[in-house]
């Protein structure tokens, strides 16, 4: 139980970043693929640190 509470957090992280991160993007007409990349990269690393750590429970 405490695992898929562990993984519904996460969840809920990476898409908040997400939507900050679209909430300032759609105000602009240009955003750089350096940006893009940035947010990917947040999310990924929230992504796979915390998969990790409930690997090894």
């Amino acid at each position: 139980m405490t695992e898929t509470q562990e993984l519904d957090a996460t969840i809920a992280e990476a898409l908040s970043i997400i939507d900050g991160a679209l909430g300032e993007m759609l105000n602009r007409e240009l955003v750089s693929t350096s940006e893009v990349a940035d947010l990917l990269l947040d999310v990924r690393t929230i992504l796979k640190h915390d998969t990790a750590v409930l690997a090894t429970n």
